[in-house]
């Protein structure tokens, strides 16, 4: 039997996980459980999958969640450190789903304690890549990509020498405005930018769609995964969501992952690794599909993807800045305290702020420089924020 933990439990991945869970309940043992405010889902699932604890990340939750849980044998708990004690568990795999920044700690923490990590948390990997794969390795632990795009990579290369790659090309679906103009999205609304016309997804990585916000850190992420130059990364936009990565190598041959736009694929293969077991997922009919459609992204309509690039130039850990100011940026776009085009223009002003000044920002590696260069990405975002408000 499996121990597994899934943090990020309430969200859409932590869902579609935990139905997979629930499906075949005699194979895994779940230890622990964490999400935000969502109580009652988060002590409905605790309780159906008979896990130990249940951790919410808000300290002032926490007498909801021990009521909730009242009678039962599962603990309740709450805040930061004890979500940190829950990765300390001895758990076989961990899903890392945990939104933003907030969950590369747990994941470290998991790793260290020797789970394999199912990671959908990518900021993890953009923020502190190198950190990631020096703890996976010293360890000797699996990171198994769970976002769609870099779960295809990941078995498409599968058998494959790592010398033999040409290229990765990552789809798009072009979020909610991909039939919008640059002029019109000037007037969107977090509520607009917050419906996806495929993915059924949380309304900050749905927003983060709509911006090509998250294509940038997958971007980011796939360099940071498989070990790629900025080069050989491409995206493509692709309405229909079928064609979820190409991998292309050097005899001229690209090899695609083709699969629904359901994110139990990616899931299941991470729960399963290395095996493969059957899924409750839809068969794709490609005589009823007839064809596929895929175009070049327009940088000028998404400017989050060329300022992923200038990430992958700048190096160091200006990914924790990059993906620190995006966060800061986004919040403020919700809040309507800025417009929708205005986000990229704020992490573009923080990016030369800190790495065109004078002093030479941290590049080693460590958690501590990591979450210090975080900070310093937050701040600026809200300096220039204030300005512009």
């Amino acid at each position: 039997m499996k121990r597994i933990s899934v943090f990020g439990a309430t969200g859409s991945i932590g869902q579609s996980t935990l139905d997979l869970v629930k499906r075949d309940r005699e194979n895994f043992d779940v230890l622990a459980l964490s999400g935000g405010r969502n109580i009652a889902q988060l002590a409905q699932d605790a309780i159906s999958t008979g896990a130990q604890v249940a951790v919410t990340a808000f300290d002032e939750e926490y007498p909801a969640l021990k009521e909730a849980l009242a009678g039962t044998t599962v603990q309740a708990a709450a805040g930061h450190n004890a979500l940190l004690e829950a990765a300390d568990q001895s758990a076989d795999w961990v899903m890392s789903a945990i939104v933003g920044a907030a969950g590369l700690e747990p994941g470290l923490r998991a790793m260290q304690a020797g789970a394999d990590l199912a990671l959908a948390n990518k900021e993890s990997m953009v923020a502190a890549g190198a950190l990631m794969r020096k703890t996976s390795a010293l360890n000797n632990v699996a990171l198994l990509p769970v976002d769609s795009e870099h779960s295809a990579v990941f078995q498409a290369l599968i058998g494959e020498s790592r010398e033999a790659v040409e290229r990765v090309i990552l789809t798009a679906s072009g979020g909610a405005f991909r039939d919008w103009s640059y002029d019109d999205l000037a007037r969107a609304t977090p509520e607009q930018a917050a419906t996806h016309p495929n993915w059924n997804m949380g309304q900050r990585i749905t927003i983060d769609s709509a911006s090509m916000f998250n294509k940038s850190l997958e971007v980011i992420e796939a360099k940071e995964l498989f070990d790629l130059r900025s080069d050989q990364i491409e995206v493509l936009i692709h309405p229909q969501s079928l064609v979820h990565a190409l991998v292309g190598f050097r005899d001229g041959g690209l090899m695609a992952h083709v699969g629904p736009a359901d994110m139990r694929h990616a899931i299941g293969y991470a729960l399963y690794h290395p095996n493969r077991k059957g899924l409750p997922i839809e068969r794709l009919n490609l005589a009823e599909i007839g064809s596929l459609e895929f175009s070049a992204p327009d940088f000028k309509k998404y400017p989050a993807l060329a300022l992923a690039y200038e990430v992958l130039n700048i190096g160091g850990l200006s990914g924790a800045v990059y993906n620190a100011a995006k966060e800061v940026a986004l919040d403020a776009f919700i809040d309507r305290k800025i417009g929708f085009l205005v986000m990229a223009d704020v992490v573009r002003e923080v990016l030369d702020a800190v790495f065109d000044g004078p002093n030479t920002p941290l590049s080693e590696p460590s958690l501590e420089n990591i979450l210090q260069m975080d900070q310093i990405g937050r701040l600026e975002a809200e300096t220039k924020i204030q300005r512009v408000i």
